[in-house]
């Protein structure tokens, strides 16, 4: 992992510093002076240090402080929206975990989201989510985090509920949460490793790079065996060990003031006792002495090589220098390993990365090969690119490429709370030292060729690595070389964690603490104010001003995507290839000339096609906007269109599109698309293309639908700026010179709805889960206060939200997922309702049942407690909405693209609010239609098919490309299907939308 540095353009820093004995550890140098610490408050938290920023100046203020029981506050005052981000981190990851008991320390984070003493079982995410926030956890080798973001009047709540579970959770832990959790562990390793291409990967690497009995020799996620011997005591001990106070680190930032977190501070976190004392983790960085080979096979169409060498830790002196030797020997075009390899056409993706962990570093070189490619050859190539970089050292052209890219990278990650509050938690949790970052920044700048050349030359040239081969089942003879390394136990000493002894005893408080704290009025949210205009050709502008930090973002939308091939099917995936032929070179530069100016500059001008539009994305540094501009001048109006480009890009296009069958989760998307939209309509097919229909495009055809359809009368230009409309838009002019031409957008065909519900269902040998899809083309088209919205809303108790019925039945309840939802998907034109999940193999049958029982029983409608959860949810959730400057150029685009008025958020409110259960049920009742739906259902068929015929529904055997190979089987007893069941919610990082239209990721409830 790479490494996080400060705002780019830091001056200096003004730091109130306590006296190194207020300290849990030695001061770190500061770039400030130091001033006698305040005296302790009445509930004993002590300051130990205040960072201030100047005027004009780019820094993270905070405060922190540390309490009696060594509870760690750190408070980051930004008023700039209604929120508030509170975080937790506990200095605990897989790497206090023994042998055979992996995983443990992931399956924890899962336990504590069952609720604690005073928040009763998935009360916590259902406060958190009727408060109108989000919420998750994480666990990684070295530390485990849990957070919120909350309007900034839920504070109090936030900081109760982060209170409650770290004193007061071991008591409502249960053999059947335990038992659930174990099984939606499983579920995530089935979905995330096990059912993914390529996902056992990194297991064996870790366990060939790292000696036996080293932490980082498993993964988080663990073994499954593991799971299955832990036990609830295990659980408790695990607790008890390492999630005291002492231990962690309170990180709060947002719409607050020192004072105020404070004080919740020393009320809810106060009163819990200190834990047993955590040592820092300090083990012998492993060492190779020969080359370590390791291979398997998958189900992959492309075989894999990873080089990877140990390299050094966290916080290392030489970590910032391998990061950049990564960056230039494999990230992007400019890059060796591209250069070498994907230009070529010997590999379809070629990158390297630099990963540093608390214990130990990794630096891998890895690619994914033409099938026809023997992996012995790639090795080949990888040491012969590591011996290029011998001869011709590194450039100070690349050395400065990194620096100004990464520098652009650091200050966009800082453009919400949540970003800044996790760089000063990690910091924190990590060097004690959460203004780190100025350090960092400074051994940034102060970056040359000779410390890149210096690494290369200690950690990588001639020193011995992990080579792993994975190939496709049955070519076993393509690895790079045969198996050499068995893993040995010798000299392995179990360490003592000190479990022994260790007792539960409770805060005692002088408050009722199971009374949930009461919020105060909901925040004022400020749409953001905005400026418009219209070019004589026909693009229309619309921006608005954020001084958030010193960037501009842009997306310009051009209009049909995907659905401008309906004209011609024959040439399906064309809008595809017209966008990434664009995003090669130019007249002025060829493509790897064009990735090297944007480096240059840390800018991006990314061109993509979707099924409604082609988008361009800009994010620049405003001061680099001018030099930014005219690279998407040269990108959008004067396209480079090479031959040697296009028939490498195609290439790799239909590769990828052969690819799609190993992937159990794009076969499921491709065969349910195709059912919802039909044999002749172009929605049906992947905007990829097929197989046939882009080996049909040529060159000319990529230049003829750029000419036809690339045309401002059908484009709009979203600005979001530090500078104002008078400052950007002369900058701009560029776009008055292109040319506009007539196109006629798509009319959407109707499809054929289906008569009656019906399983298809497509085997998939060896998935170790099934993939579901159920649902039909709806007659909804997206619209910001009709009926639209209103099914968004009608769905969310159904399967938007986390604690929705779905959700809480397939996974919580049930345990056959890691995560389920459904929900409506619109643009300009009517699309799917869609219910979904990845579920365990032995579960399908049972699975497709619950979900056809909770969308027929959904019709019956809703309770009042429901209904509440929901306008409180969906109420407050506006303060989250507008913060960073992607989310405002979107909800910039909509207005446009849907010819809103900024005033629909206040009309969506009115609507919320007078909301009935009979609405909800009407709507329901309108467009969830169960007896009429498709079920796709993707697994392998010893475990997933039976059971299904027994449902009631006919069931039609598929192949992976969609296509009927059996004949329908008789249904069973319709009653089947209509049984009722609980309730439920998705988690999993598939898309839904929310009812503005935007696009987001519905969050893992935790995850790695």
């Amino acid at each position: 992992m790479k490494s996080t540095f400060a705002y780019p353009l830091l001056l200096s820093l003004a730091v109130v510093a306590a006296p190194a004995a207020a300290q849990k550890k030695p001061a770190t140098t500061k770039l400030a002076t130091v001033k006698t610490t305040p005296k302790a408050t009445a509930g004993g938290a002590r300051l130990v240090e205040k960072v201030t920023a100047k005027p004009g100046e780019l820094v993270i203020p905070y405060e922190k402080y540390v309490l009696p029981n060594g509870l760690t506050v750190i408070v980051a005052e930004d008023h700039s929206d209604p929120l508030v981000h509170v975080d937790v981190t506990y200095h605990v990851g897989s790497a206090r975990e023994q042998i055979g008991k992996s995983g443990f320390a992931h399956f924890f984070e899962h336990m504590m989201f069952q609720g604690s003493d005073h928040v009763g079982d998935q009360q916590h995410f259902k406060l958190v989510t009727a408060a109108g926030g989000t919420l998750n956890g994480s666990t990684n080798q070295d530390r485990t985090n849990y957070y919120e973001t909350v309007p900034s009047n839920q504070l109090e709540t936030a900081m109760w509920l982060e209170a409650d579970r770290m004193g007061f959770l071991l008591d409502a832990v249960s053999q059947k949460k335990f038992e659930i959790q174990r099984s939606t562990v499983k579920n995530e390793r089935g979905q995330n490793y096990d059912n993914r291409p390529y996902g056992l990967a990194s297991e064996y690497v870790s366990k060939t790079l790292y000696p036996y009995g080293h932490p980082y020799s498993w993964l988080t996620i663990g073994y499954l065996q593991d799971l299955d011997r832990s036990n609830v005591d295990d659980l408790k001990n695990f607790f008890l060990r390492w999630y005291g106070p002492n231990n962690a680190t309170l990180t709060v930032g947002g719409d607050v003031t020192a004072a105020q977190v404070l004080k919740y501070a020393e009320k809810y976190f106060g009163p819990i006792k200190r834990g047993p004392a955590v040592p820092v983790q300090k083990l012998p960085e492993p060492v190779l002495t020969a080359d370590r080979y390791v291979s398997y096979e998958d189900n992959v169409r492309f075989p894999m090589l990873q080089m990877v060498f140990p390299t050094v830790p966290n916080g290392h002196p030489d970590e910032i220098a391998l990061d950049a030797l990564a960056d230039i020997i494999g990230s992007g075009k400019t890059s060796l390993l591209y250069k070498n390899l994907v230009k070529s056409q010997k590999a379809v993706q070629a990158q390297a990365y630099q990963r540093n962990s608390e214990l130990a570093g990794e630096f891998a070189m890895i690619a994914l090969d033409v099938p026809t490619t023997r992996l012995d050859s790639t090795e080949a190539i990888m040491r012969k690119t590591l011996a290029e970089v011998a001869k011709t050292g590194i450039s100070d052209e690349q050395v400065a490429r990194y620096k100004a890219s990464t520098e652009a990278q650091l200050i966009n990650s800082l453009s919400s709370v949540s970003g800044k509050v996790s760089q000063l938690a990690a910091n924190q949790t990590f060097f004690n030292n959460p203004n780190r970052l100025p350090k960092d920044l400074k051994d940034l700048r102060a970056l040359t060729k000779a410390d890149v050349q210096r690494v290369f030359a200690k950690y990588i040239q001639g020193k011995h690595a992990v080579i792993l081969s994975v190939v496709p089942k049955g070519k076993a003879d393509e690895v790079a070389a045969k198996d050499n390394y068995t893993v040995s136990q010798a000299g392995y000493v179990a360490p003592n964690y000190g479990y022994e002894g260790l007792k539960y005893v409770k805060a005692t408080d002088t408050f009722d603490r199971s009374k949930q704290p009461k919020s105060g009025p909901n925040p004022v949210v400020k749409v953001p104010a905005i400026w418009q205009d219209k070019f004589g050709n026909g693009l229309k502008l619309i921006g608005t001003k954020n001084t958030e930090l010193p960037t501009t973002t842009m997306l310009l939308t051009i209009e049909g995507g995907h659905r401008l091939e309906q004209a011609n099917p024959g040439k399906a995936g064309i809008a595809s290839l017209t966008a990434q032929m664009l995003n090669e070179g130019s007249e002025k530069y060829t493509g790897e000339q064009f990735s090297a100016a944007l480096d240059r500059l840390g800018s991006t001008v990314q061109v993509f096609a979707g099924d409604d539009n082609t988008t361009v994305y800009v994010q620049s540094l405003t001061k680099n906007l001018p030099a930014t501009l005219a690279l998407l001048d040269q990108r959008l109006l004067h396209p480079r269109f090479d031959a040697a480009d296009f028939d490498r890009v195609k290439k790799q296009t239909l590769q990828g599109i052969a690819n799609q069958v190993t992937q159990p989760v794009t076969i499921a998307n491709n065969a349910y698309s195709r059912l919802l939209y039909g044999q002749n309509d172009i929605m049906g097919v992947p905007v990829s293309g097929t197989t046939p229909s882009v080996t049909s495009i040529t060159l000319d055809d990529v230049k003829q639908f750029y000419q036809q359809y690339y045309s401002p009368s059908v484009s709009f230009l979203t600005v979001v700026s530090d500078q104002g409309q008078a400052a950007v838009e002369p900058g701009l002019a560029f776009l008055k010179n292109w040319a506009a031409k007539p196109v006629t957008l798509p009319v959407a065909s109707t499809p054929a709805q289906p008569d009656k519900t019906k399983i298809y269902f497509i085997d998939k040998p060896g998935a170790a889960q099934s993939e579901i899809r159920v649902g039909y083309l709806t007659p909804l088209a997206y619209d910001a206060t009709g009926d639209y919205y209103r099914a968004y809303l009608s769905n969310y108790l159904l399967g938007g939200a986390f604690n929705s019925r779905i959700n809480l039945n397939l996974r919580e309840n049930k345990g056959y997922t890691y995560g389920a939802n459904s929900g409506y998907r619109a643009s300009r034109y009517a699309g799917p309702y869609t219910a979904q999940a990845g579920v365990r193999a032995d579960a399908t049958a049972a699975s497709v049942k619950e979900f056809m029982s909770e969308i027929t029983n959904y019709r019956n409608g809703v309770s009042d407690e429901e209904l509440a959860f929901l306008q409180s949810s969906v109420g407050q959730s506006d303060a989250l909405r507008y913060e960073t400057g992607q989310q405002k150029a979107g909800f910039l685009s909509r207005l446009v693209e849907y010819n809103l008025q900024p005033t629909y958020v206040t009309q969506q409110a009115d609507i919320l609010k007078a909301l009935k259960k009979e609405d909800i049920q009407a709507s329901a009742q309108k467009y969830l239609p169960a007896d009429k739906m498709y079920i796709v259902v993707v697994g392998d068929r010893a475990k997933a098919f039976p059971g299904l015929s027994q449902l009631g529904y006919d069931v039609q055997e598929l192949d992976v490309n969609g296509q009927p190979v059996v004949a329908s089987a008789a249904p069973a007893s319709p009653a089947a299907a209509a049984s009722p069941a609980t309730s439920a919610m998705p988690d999993g990082k598939t898309k839904t939308e929310t009812p503005d239209g935007t696009k987001v990721k519905t969050k893992k409830k935790r995850g790695e």
